[in-house]
């Protein structure tokens, strides 16, 4: 008994009933609570996320079984397994505070988004936002966090198990780390493919999220640096002439994003989802028969904003861009957007945001899909339309109605609940998600209409023209339901997109704005969106060509092809689409219910 009793005979002592609580449990289970410890600093994090609507629980599922990884070292020197707990301890709390401010701060996710925002903003601006952001009640949540972290950690007893036992332990763990890169590798036999995928799934975890996103910044950084230098080194456009008569001082286009216009009652869709556009009827142009040629955002505009096409699928790199365009005319360029920056999916388009003058990134949480409303464009553009000077043009590119559609509208714009109005092949365990859409489009059409109200309270001589990216099947197809997009089993849904236009009563004054109307059936492709724009503004230039612009007297209808370009054996004209879409039989890409996340989630 006193050899049981003195401490330096054992370092585990055994609880007496009379101190069971946190200290009893974590001397009886010293591997749970160790885990307990690590994975606090990314759990509580998480969660909070989780709560506040964000985002699903896919960054709690990745955060606890990365958490393991720390307690391997405890393992393998468990005499030393508190002052090792310690140490990494520290370099958690570090990792954890600086994700916690941000998220209190911004109300976004961590990722290298935010690095590539705070290494582009200069150390005054920086210094700036916080201070104007910082609340008392921030320093009160730093110690909170930090106290319950240093009482877990003096709760934590050494770990004395068999060697057998913690050598199990080490095995367990290591596998449950390292299972998204060994699984991959089983799977596809890309290595590439299954880094990517473990780096992936680390990163909800402190300090990952710091660390991969650190390396995911550089990474994508380097490729962006590249294609800014081979741009710069691209010929501009040859005899490059202006008719300054029909020049708009503002032009404003905003992109949107997974939006199908068959889902829009500006659309003749009977749920009223464009309450605000239906009312602007009169002072817009409303484009009927417009289709994108790839249902994925990146692949759809690299076609739209620059000269490349089905045929020409690397003209994107070789020849100018719509932003080379506009700069050559005189215009001062401001991209606001509200997408993701800095991902490897989005470096294109963080590209083109770069070659503008000016760039307002708003949207820098770890994943697409995650709340993120596009009612914060509408201070920013404001802002870019008082400044004075020279003619400037505004790009606003929305998140729209993207997948999770849930996320994409406030609370108040829930105004679809119910089955009524829902096509009868939609399944009741559906209907959320139906509704859910109509609600994102509800709300898109809200942020339209506010855009279109801030140019004309500016009272200028302005043009806004407004597409999406691409459209959504979303249950639109009783021989299909899913919802998504999948160019290898395409719907017509995927890909018919609205396009309008409104223009200032100065700007309708000297350009040819009221001759649109009769061009509104015109079956067009947003690919030859670079032939229109110009077209619209009295630009002209060598290799313009008139017979594809959808407001040229010398437009000529052609074939609108979908599909991949080099693939050309998948190119598919999408009149033929229309007609066999529902008869097709392919096997489908069902996207996830929801908290569940794949590649496709950020297409």
């Amino acid at each position: 008994m006193a050899d049981h009793l003195n401490p330096r005979s054992t370092p585990h002592v055994t609880p007496t009933p009379q101190s069971r609580g946190m200290a009893g449990f974590a001397q009886e289970h010293p591997i749970l609570w160790a885990f307990l410890f690590f994975s606090y600093f990314s759990l509580v994090y998480q969660v909070l996320i989780y709560t506040s609507g964000m985002s699903g629980t896919v960054g709690i599922r990745d955060s606890l079984l990365m958490s393991t990884l720390w307690v391997v070292p405890l393992l393998f020197f468990p005499k030393y397994s508190r002052f090792i707990a310690a140490m990494i301890g520290l370099f958690l709390w570090a990792a954890a505070l600086s994700c916690l401010g941000y998220w209190m701060i911004y109300g976004q996710d961590f990722s290298q988004s935010a690095i590539f925002i705070i290494f582009e903003s200069n150390t005054t601006e920086s210094r700036e936002f916080i201070q104007s952001y910082l609340e008392y009640w921030h320093v009160i949540i730093y110690i909170t966090f930090s106290v319950i972290a240093f009482k877990i950690w003096r709760l934590m007893p050494p770990i004395t198990l068999p060697r057998k036992t913690r050598y199990s332990y080490i095995l367990l763990f290591s596998l449950i780390v390292s299972w998204p890169f060994i699984g991959t590798l089983l799977q596809t036999n890309n290595l590439a493919q299954a880094s990517y995928h473990q780096i992936h799934r680390l990163e909800p975890a402190a300090p990952w999220n710091l660390v991969v996103g650190y390396i995911k910044y550089r990474h994508e950084l380097t490729n962006m640096e590249k294609l800014l230098a081979d741009n710069k080194r691209i010929r501009p456009l040859q005899n490059l002439n202006i008719n300054l008569d029909k020049m708009p001082d503002t032009l404003v286009l905003v992109i949107g994003e997974s939006t199908n216009r068959q889902r829009m009652s500006l659309y003749e869709y009977p749920r009223k989802t464009t309450p605000r556009l239906d009312a602007l009827r009169d002072e817009i142009t409303v484009f009927n028969d417009v289709v994108t040629p790839r249902p994925y955002t990146i692949e759809a505009l690299q076609q739209a904003l620059s000269f490349a096409d089905e045929k020409n699928p690397d003209a994107f790199f070789t020849q100018p861009t719509l932003l080379n365009m506009m700069k050559q005319a005189g215009y001062e360029i401001t991209w606001i957007t509200n997408q993701q920056t800095q991902t490897r999916r989005n470096t294109m388009l963080t590209t083109l945001s770069q070659m503008a003058d000016h760039q307002v990134y708003l949207n820098n949480n770890r994943s697409q899909n995650a709340s993120q409303y596009d009612g914060k464009v509408i201070a920013p553009f404001k802002n870019a339309l008082a400044q004075s000077g020279k003619k400037k043009m505004i790009v606003v590119h929305l998140l729209g109605t993207h997948r999770k559609y849930d996320y994409r509208y406030p609370k108040s714009f829930e105004k679809f609940t119910n089955k009524q109005g829902v096509p009868e092949w939609v399944s009741p365990s559906d209907i959320y998600e139906y509704n859910s859409y109509d609600n994102a489009v509800a709300y898109n059409d809200d942020v339209l209409a506010n855009l279109i109200d801030s140019v004309k309270q500016h009272n200028d001589n302005a043009l806004l023209v407004y597409f999406s990216d691409h459209g959504e099947e979303v249950y639109d197809s009783p021989e299909k339901q899913f919802t998504g997009r999948n160019e290898a089993a395409p719907t017509e849904a995927m890909y018919t997109v609205p396009f309008i236009t409104w223009a200032s009563p100065k700007w309708k004054a000297n350009g040819n704005a009221a001759q649109w109307q009769q061009y509104t059936n015109r079956p067009f492709t947003i690919a030859d969106f670079i032939h229109t724009l110009p077209d619209m503004l009295g630009i002209n230039f060598e290799g313009l060509d008139h017979s594809r612009s959808l407001v040229s007297d010398a437009f000529i209808a052609r074939t609108r092809w979908i599909g991949n370009p080099l693939d050309p054996k998948s190119l598919k004209a999408f009149s033929h689409i229309k007609k066999t879409a529902v008869t097709q039989s392919e096997t489908t890409y069902i996207y996830p219910r929801p908290n569940q996340t794949t590649i496709g989630e950020i297409l």
